[in-house]
C-alpha cells in the first residue's frame, strides 16, 4: 500500500468503496468523531445504507487513497469541509458543496503554508511600528512573560545560536551598545492549533522608556547604509533551533565553559548530554509557556556570575534579524528578534 500521507490516522468509509461496489462521491470532514474525522461516502449508497453502521469502516486514510488517489490533494482541509468528487474529461477533482469551488490542486499542510509565508516576513529592512508594538501586547493569540535577566558586563551585544555558534568566529556583535548591567528578557508566545507552542519574539528590555521606532541591527562596524553591500548583512543563522542574546565577554566565557566540558566529556552531546536537563526544569515551572521538553532557560555559565538566556527560535533553524527600539532620544531602550507572525499561525 503506498503511503500517501504519514500519520494520516482513520477514516470512516462505506465498505461500497472498499468492496469496489461504487465510487467514491461524497467526502466531508467532522470537528470531532473516528480518526481524522474524515467521511466517504460512495456514488451508490442510499440514505438507508450509510445509516446502517454495519455498512461502515474505519481505515487507514491511506487506504482510501489507494483506492481514489484525489483524496490526498484535499486531506489538510479543515473540519467542516464538505465535498464532492467530480471525474470527466478535465480529470479528478472535488467540487467544495459550500462555496463552488473547484480543488484540483494539492491543499497544503497548514504548517508548511505558515512555514513558507513567515520565510517571507522575516528580514525585512522594517516593519510597521504596530508590528512591535503587538507583538508584546497579551492577547487571544499571544502570551508574554519575562523570563529573568541577562548580563551585559561590556554593553557589547551579541545575537546567535548558542549551542552552534555562540563564541565562535560565527557571532554577530552588533555595532550599537547598552548599558552595561543585567536587562530583563521577555518572549512572546504564540499558543497555535496548526503549529503547537511557538515562540514569537524575544525582546531584550534595555532601559524603561518607550521604543518610538525600530531599526534593523546592523553588525558591529557597519551602519544601515551598507545593508546590501558585499559582506554586509542584517541577520544572524541558526541551526539548532536555538538563539540567544549574550554580551561578548560572556560569550567568552560560555565558549571556555562548553571547550572544558567537552573536554572531559569527549563524545557526548552538550545539548542532550548537559542543556537538556536545564530545558526540562524550565518546562516543569512553566508548561504553560513552551512545549513539553522545555524551549527556554536563564542558564547561569558555573564558576561565573553571569547568566545567558537560550530560547527557541520560532519554527527552528534559519535566519533572523534583530531590531533596536529607540527610545525619542534615539538612544537604545529594546532590542527585539520577531522570529513568527502570530497571524500566520
Amino acid at each position: 500500500m503506498k503511503q500517501y500521507i504519514k500519520g494520516a490516522g482513520g477514516t470512516v468509509v462505506s465498505k461500497s468503496i472498499l468492496e469496489g461496489a461504487s465510487r467514491l462521491k461524497w467526502f466531508f470532514r467532522q470537528e470531532a468523531g473516528h480518526g481524522n474525522g474524515w467521511i466517504a461516502f460512495g456514488d451508490r449508497d442510499t440514505q438507508e445504507y450509510v445509516d446502517n453502521p454495519d455498512n461502515m469502516a474505519v481505515v487507514d486514510f491511506n487506504v482510501l487513497a489507494n483506492i481514489e488517489p484525489a483524496v490526498a490533494n484535499v486531506f489538510y482541509l479543515p473540519a467542516g469541509t464538505d465535498l464532492e468528487f467530480c471525474s470527466d474529461g478535465t480529470g479528478d477533482y472535488f467540487i467544495n458543496t459550500q462555496t463552488g469551488e473547484e480543488i484540483r490542486e494539492r491543499v497544503k499542510n497548514p504548517l508548511q503554508e505558515a512555514f513558507d509565508r513567515n520565510l517571507k516576513f522575516l528580514n525585512q529592512e522594517s516593519y510597521p511600528e504596530e508590528l512591535f508594538r503587538s507583538l508584546f501586547q497579551k492577547s487571544d493569540k499571544l502570551k508574554t512573560a519575562v523570563i529573568g535577566k541577562a548580563d551585559f558586563p561590556s554593553g557589547e551585544v551579541v545575537l546567535a545560536d548558542p549551542l552552534a555558534y555562540l563564541g565562535s568566529e560565527y557571532t554577530i556583535t552588533l555595532e550599537k551598545k547598552i548599558p552595561s548591567g543585567s536587562h530583563p528578557v521577555e518572549l512572546a508566545v504564540c499558543p497555535s492549533k496548526i503549529a503547537g507552542m511557538r515562540v514569537a519574539a524575544a525582546r531584550l528590555i534595555v532601559s524603561n522608556k518607550e521604543a518610538v521606532r525600530h531599526e534593523i541591527a546592523m553588525p558591529k562596524g557597519s551602519r544601515i547604509e551598507d545593508l546590501g553591500k558585499s559582506g554586509v548583512w542584517g541577520f544572524f543563522g541558526v541551526d539548532t533551533g536555538m538563539a540567544c542574546f549574550s554580551d561578548s565577554k560572556v560569550a567568552q566565557k560560555y565558549k571556555s565553559f562548553i571547550q572544558s566540558w567537552q573536554e572531559k566529556n569527549p563524545g557526548r552531546n552538550k545539548y542532550t548530554d548537559y542543556f537538556a536537563a536545564f530545558f526540562k526544569e524550565s518546562y516543569q515551572k512553566f508548561p504553560e509557556l513552551q512545549r513539553e521538553g522545555g524551549d527556554f532557560i536563564i542558564w547561569q555559565i558555573p564558576n561565573t556570575k553571569y547568566k545567558l538566556p537560550m530560547f527557541a527560535s520560532g519554527f527552528g533553524d534559519g535566519i533572523y534579524s534583530g531590531y533596536w527600539g529607540l527610545d525619542a532620544k534615539g538612544k537604545p531602550a529594546e532590542l527585539v528578534i520577531p522570529f513568527i507572525n502570530p497571524e500566520y499561525i
